[in-house]
């Protein structure tokens, strides 16, 4: 793998700064559709693959490093040094998930229409790193946090934050949800898009790409939640975001540094509009009859589109309406002259290709998609909540000096994660490449039903493991004692942990998959954001969940299912109630794969035909 010396990147960057034409557009190896920094074409020999995409990945470390430092110690940063209760702290992590999650809607959306994958990148980069500045700043300060002794919270007698400690700590963190927004969906697209998936082999390195990129996450994840955590729990807290904050420079810095080496598409202009032409169109059109042969549904490409190398869609049968806006109505006022290319172009508003037809299917398509994925949600959300809770009761110690922070329970879960990706990609997949034809092995729809399953499995698994939690507990009469650890090893919280792990690697990476490959190719960033905000609305649902268990299982004098004291909690009560609620939805998302229409790729159109 050939990297840049300093020389050739500081003579890229000239180049960039002056404008010229390029001479040789025309050379064999073009990557059609990709252009470099400066807008021109750019060779597939010397650009995107693996040399491009490593230095990708690597930023997906260091930032995932970043959040999950955070993520994974906020509920007990909440509950003993802002010394909020159990319940409110759970929904504030997931009110902070949730939306850290969600946002990346607005930023996928800003980076495919208008500003472009890169510069969301660094724009949003620079967003992030000032939010982690604040947030180190108000973790450091004294003024900007509640005094407290080691013994406040044995005695219960812990001073409240106040107001504006609070707003300075939650402005913090929100800041860094908006640089997260435009950050994380237009990464990973990007990464993505260093694969041509016209060439055969590239479009086999794209489909591991996703593994990989899955592993780097995990990699920053684990030391997270192991070294930066123990930093954290008991060295400072300052010092654990400090860390964080230097990470996600240096990511930036390495960002910038393979430049040279990355394929750049260019913005295509708001989705939404695409969409809404396709709508109006099929409404003018509904007393037209859709002819029984779909050629002569209207397909054709504008000058824009050709040189771009746009992808053409096949005509599926599913939402047939909307077929109707793509038939041609032969009057002069419904096209414009295009003077540029020498032909007459349809107002897009009145007649909509049938690529764009299929695009708004598709889109269509995926709302029950989605939707299914919302109880997912709420299982991945008790992660970096409940499941770290019952840690901080039980007996945590390595030997007789060493004992596991609470947040770096999760690395049982990324351990579990990064051993079954090689095993996934490296075993699996080649072999059920072998009894099934498909170059995924199994398609990502049946990945993520496999992932949903095991989801089932680890609501069970914890489940039994929190009633034999409070069981130990009630036997050693520590139930008003939750201070007092539990003569219970914390590796029986490992099966939990290790199964959600190895969920994760079915079904949100079959998730980041689906949605990028499944969306119009002017929307990667956008399917990305789909992907993550059912994550986050499962998030949001989760606190949502946790506020009706509250009012419901608390009745006169007997105690609600989740209360400030864990060990008089009924935590087990909940997680059969997710395991329930997983068993139905898997069954809706089997019926609703079942039937679902993949897209149907027709052919590539290029401005520059090439010579058979």
């Amino acid at each position: 793998m050939k990297f840049l010396y300093w020389g050739e990147w500081v003579e890229f960057w000239k180049k960039t700064a002056k404008p010229e034409s390029r001479k040789d557009d025309k050379l064999e190896g073009d990557s059609k559709g990709y252009v470099d920094l400066r807008g021109r074409p750019v060779l597939r020999a010397k650009t995107g693959g693996w040399k491009a995409s490593v230095f990708i990945i690597g930023v997906e470390f260091s930032e995932r490093l970043t959040y999950y430092a955070i993520a994974s110690n906020l509920i007990i940063y909440l509950t003993t040094v802002l010394n909020e209760g159990v319940a409110a702290s759970a929904k504030n992590v997931n009110y902070w998930t949730g939306a850290t999650t969600v946002l990346p809607l607005l930023g996928g959306f800003m980076a495919d229409a208008y500003c472009g994958r890169y510069w969301m990148i660094l724009a949003s980069s620079i967003i992030y790193i000032l939010g982690l500045i604040l947030l180190t700043l108000s973790v450091s300060l004294s003024a900007l946090r509640p005094s407290s002794d080691d013994q406040c919270h044995i005695n219960a007698k812990c001073s409240k934050a106040t107001t504006a400690q609070i707003g300075v700590f939650f402005f913090a963190l929100y800041l860094i949800s908006l640089g997260t927004s435009g950050h994380k969906p237009s990464l990973q697209a990007f990464g993505a898009d260093q694969f041509d998936e016209e060439d055969k082999t590239e479009k086999i390195m794209k489909n591991s790409f996703f593994n990989w990129w899955y592993f780097g996450l995990c990699g920053g994840t684990l030391l997270a939640v192991t070294l930066v955590s123990y930093v954290e729990d008991n060295i400072s807290w300052g010092l654990g975001f400090g860390i964080t904050t230097v990470a996600m420079v240096v990511a930036i810095l390495v960002f910038l540094y393979g430049t040279p080496l990355y394929r750049y598409r260019l913005p295509t202009g708001s989705p939404i509009t695409h969409i809404a032409q396709v709508f109006v169109a099929a409404v003018r059109n509904r007393n037209l009859s859709t002819p029984a042969d779909i050629n002569l549904l209207y397909e054709k490409q504008d000058g824009d589109s050709i040189k771009s190398g746009q992808r053409l869609l096949s005509h599926t049968d599913t939402f047939q309406f909307l077929d109707k806006a793509a038939i041609m109505v032969q009057t002069s006022s419904e096209h414009n002259t295009d003077h540029t290319n020498g032909w007459i172009k349809p107002n897009p508003w009145k007649v909509c290709t049938i690529t764009q037809v299929e695009e708004t299917k598709l889109i269509l398509r995926m709302v029950p998609i989605w939707l299914s994925c919302l109880i997912f949600g709420i299982t991945v959300a008790q992660g970096t909540t409940f499941f770290i809770k019952q840690g901080t009761t039980m007996d945590r110690s390595m030997g007789s000096h060493f004992q596991i922070p609470p947040s770096s329970l999760l690395a049982f879960s990324t351990i579990a994660a990064l051993v079954f990706i090689a095993i996934y990609d490296r075993l699996i997949v080649p072999l059920s490449k072998k009894l099934t034809g498909n170059d995924r092995g199994i398609t990502v729809l049946q990945r993520v039903g496999i992932g949903m399953f095991l989801s089932v499995l680890c609501m069970v698994s914890a489940a039994l493991v929190e009633k034999k939690r409070t069981h130990v507990a009630s036997t050693h009469g520590l139930l008003d004692t939750p201070k007092i650890v539990i003569p219970l090893s914390v590796f029986w919280l490992v099966p939990q942990f290790a199964l959600l792990g190895v969920a994760d690697v079915f079904t949100l990476v079959g998730l980041q998959e689906y949605f990028y490959d499944q969306v119009p190719d002017s929307m990667r960033s956008l399917g990305i954001s789909f992907y993550l905000s059912a994550m986050g609305v499962g998030s949001f649902l989760s606190s949502l969940l946790i506020t009706i268990v509250d009012r419901v299982s608390e009745r006169g004098e007997h105690s609600g299912w989740i209360v400030n004291n864990l060990n008089k909690s009924h935590l087990d009560y909940f997680y059969w109630l997710l395991a329930i609620l997983s068993t139905l939805n898997l069954c809706c998302y089997v019926y609703i794969a079942h039937l679902y229409t993949y897209k149907k790729v027709k052919q590539i159109i290029s401005s520059e035909m090439d010579t058979l």
